[in-house]
Parts: C-alpha cells; structure tokens; sequence
C-alpha cells in the first residue's frame, strides 16, 4: 500500500482515509471535544501526511504513523486556543487540613474501575468528567492514558519536561476522582 501511495495512486489514498480516517477521528474527538475542529485535525493530519509521505521510513506501521500526525494536529488546534486564560484546576481536587490528611476521607467503589467502564451510563460519566477537566490537565490525561503514550512521548509533543506531564496527570487523575466519587462510592451509576 505504502508503494502505492507514493506513486499517487488515488484509490491507495482512498483505502487510507477509509480505513484510518474514523480512529483518527475518535482520537481528535476525544482531545478536542469539538467534532468541528477533531474533523479540521483529521482533514489536517493527512494533508501533512501525504505531504510526508516521501519521508516515511516504515520503521512504524502506517497506523501508528498516522496517530501520531492526529495527535499533533489535535494539539496545534489545542495550542491556538490557549489565547484564553487557563481555567484553574483548583476546584476539582481534593482539600488537605494542615496536617496533610485529607478533608474527606474516600471509600472503595462496589466494583472495579474496569467493571464500572463496561457499563455505558458511567462510560459517558467517565467521559463528562475528563470534559470538565482544565485542557491542560484533560490533554495530559487522554494522552497517557487513553491514548497510552508514555511520559516522554507526552513531554516531547506538548513541548514540556517529564516531570511536568506526571504531576498535571497525578492532578487530572485527583480530579477526576473527586468528580466521580459522588457517583461511583455507592454504585449509584
């Protein structure tokens, strides 16, 4: 296939948007929460790949390689947003007295996190509250893990250190807790 996308054959780019243009929309959805701008990611990603098409070596697969190029588009539309002021994240995580503990204390869930996402009423929970989540922190989230980069790979595409990504993660991932919890301590989802 790659053979004949470099010889311009239409029906080879053809098979390519079909086959990898809905995943490359699911990932541009899922970081734009805005099927507008996920669809001008998507429309974006294979112009710069077919432009970057000479230059691929095939040391990944095509599918991989295209991810990637949506992620980054994803992230160019995420950077030229960011001309409006960051929300905090303050609100949405858990509160400490002076001595450390925590305000609150948290109960285990009735079933595993796993088993709570096989149900589709909390899977759209889940999915309103990664949504309510500051872009910064939501970003850093839906790439490590749903998009399961690693931290270095999140560092290197959002253009900041390791130890950047962990801590905005380990604060998503506090927030998300505290936003879910009401829902999910007694099985109310």
């Amino acid at each position: 296939m790659l053979a004949a996308l470099r010889e311009g054959d239409g029906r080879a780019y053809e098979r390519l948007v079909t086959g990898h243009g809905g995943r490359m929309l699911a990932v541009a959805r899922r970081m734009l929460r805005n099927d507008e701008e996920a669809r001008d990611a998507v429309q974006e990603a294979f112009l710069l790949a077919f432009r970057g098409l000479p230059r691929f070596a095939g040391r990944s697969r095509l599918g991989t390689w295209l991810h990637r190029i949506t992620v980054n588009a994803a992230l160019m539309k995420l950077r030229s947003r960011r001309a409006r002021p960051e929300e905090s994240i303050e609100p949405l995580l858990p509160n400490f007295l002076e001595d450390g503990h925590a305000t609150r204390s948290y109960v285990e869930w009735p079933e595993s996190a796993e088993q709570l996402l096989q149900r589709a009423e909390v899977r759209r929970l889940v999915r309103t509250a990664i949504d309510r989540l500051p872009p910064t922190y939501r970003t850093v989230l839906l790439l490590r893990d749903i998009e399961e980069l690693d931290t270095g790979e999140v560092a290197e595409l959002l253009s900041v250190s390791e130890n950047a990504v962990k801590i905005r993660l380990h604060r998503a991932r506090q927030a998300l807790r505290e936003l879910l919890d009401p829902h999910l301590q007694q099985g109310e989802a």
